[in-house]
């Protein structure tokens, strides 16, 4: 009977649901008002998003739907699906972008809500073989790295038909 509880605590806990602290479910609730110009698409456990700063040309979130601050607390079907999204993504910022490498990350250490960065890297980048967070905030986040109206446009309209190529190819 405890048991049972303790499961039923855990589950309620991790239902999609906004929170008004969370970075995250702020970006998702800007994205459900059509207000966030950053986003590319919807998919069934996350939203696309590509980043505030385009330092690293490319760069993308994919944001869960269900607010967790751990991987391994989703559940099951959800964090399955969750993975398979993330590398389908990834595979459309390589196909799109054309970078050297693709560096992921989880980690969820300042928003406490379960989301991937993932980083196109090149040939020419600063430190190419160090992790991103090397380059200093204010270079990677500067004025220079927020994208034009032209350019965010383009770079949406590219990655979202090359997810949509992708899924498209994987159902035929």
């Amino acid at each position: 009977m405890t048991f049972c509880f303790a499961v039923t605590i855990t589950i309620l806990n991790i239902m999609p649901k906004i929170k008004k602290d969370c970075l995250i479910c702020n970006r998702i609730s800007l994205i459900k008002k059509g207000e966030n110009p950053y986003f590319v698409i919807e998919l069934k456990s996350s939203y696309v998003v590509l980043g505030d700063n385009q330092f690293y040309k490319g760069y993308t979130l994919v944001l869960s739907k269900i607010h967790s601050s751990e991987l391994h607390l989703l559940p099951k079907s959800s964090k399955q699906t969750l993975l398979k999204e993330v590398s389908v993504i990834g595979e459309a910022v390589y196909k799109t972008f054309h970078p050297k490498k693709l560096n992921y990350e989880l980690l969820g250490n300042e928003a406490e809500h379960v989301h991937w960065h993932i980083f196109p890297r090149y040939k020419n980048d600063p430190n190419p073989t160090m992790p991103v967070w090397i380059v200093d905030k204010s270079i990677r986040n500067s004025e220079k790295s927020i994208p034009t109206k032209g350019k965010l446009k383009e770079y949406k309209k590219r990655l979202l038909l090359t997810i949509k190529n992708i899924y498209q190819n994987n159902i035929s």
